[in-house]
């Protein structure tokens, strides 16, 4: 437990301010990003004018938009990381033998985040990058990543998500989603059609260290126009699960 002298609050609520931008609020008001980090109006504004002052977001009298420079905080972090490095020559040769995109993330409570991507063809409408995040409980390299959780701890994740149907495909029931995830620790693999974005198939399985610790997921996404459900197990498990088996060999 942090010391109360040794914690910053001014430098934690700023940080709530960052959070509050989103792929689906890139532009926030004072009021909006007080409403979402459950901040008062006044300290918002501080906090947003700020990062304003400071060049990490532009402001045109009425919205507050992150700029570039937010980068610096999170992409320094994940390139010193050394699972990307470790793991995109295998993306790479993963999406060059299937013909598919293919992403390594971890997780991050209830959301995965894009550590590395090999891209082929841009699938979703938004662009995925390393530092991309996305829900968990929806994806297929979320559920495999829930799937190594006590059932406890992952319906918990589960139940703090925003469960909102993104596609008329999507599960909205807790129940439903751990379902999903109980068979997803038990097959080795997830798969989900079209819950994410309509248009989009994913299979993933959870990848382990040499000690058997499971420290990412990979995934490979597929144009739901290109390959029936029913084939998609059966055409890509098998690549999907060599380049598990090698990275285990070298994760450490």
């Amino acid at each position: 437990m942090v010391n109360r002298t040794d914690y910053i609050a001014s430098f934690a609520k700023g940080l709530q301010v960052i959070e509050a931008f989103r792929a689906e609020t890139p532009r926030l008001t004072i009021t909006d990003a007080a409403r979402a980090t459950g901040l008062d109006r006044a300290t918002a504004r501080r906090c947003l004018l700020t990062l304003h002052e400071t060049g990490y977001a532009d402001y045109d009298g009425k919205y507050f938009q992150l700029t570039p420079r937010v980068l610096r905080l999170g992409m320094g972090t994940l390139a010193a990381l050394p699972l990307p490095q470790i793991v995109q020559p295998w993306l790479e040769q993963l999406s060059a033998r299937t013909g598919q995109s293919s992403s390594v993330s971890i997780l991050d409570e209830t959301e995965i985040v894009y550590l590395a991507r090999s891209a082929t063809t841009r699938i979703m409408s938004i662009g995925l990058m390393p530092g991309s995040r996305l829900p968990a409980h929806c994806t297929s390299m979320g559920r495999v990543l829930l799937a190594d959780l006590a059932p406890a701890q992952a319906r918990a994740l589960v139940e703090r998500s925003d469960l909102a149907p993104r596609t008329v495909y999507s599960r909205t029931h807790p129940d439903d989603i751990m379902q999903e995830i109980a068979e997803a620790g038990r097959n080795g693999y997830a798969m989900i059609d079209q819950e994410v974005e309509l248009g989009l198939r994913s299979l993933a399985v959870p990848l382990q260290n040499t000690h058997g610790r499971v420290v990412a997921a990979l995934n490979i996404g597929i144009a739901a126009s290109q390959d029936p459900t029913s084939s998609i197990i059966d055409r890509y498990l098998a690549p999907l699960q060599a380049v598990q088996s090698g990275l285990k060999r070298v994760l450490g």
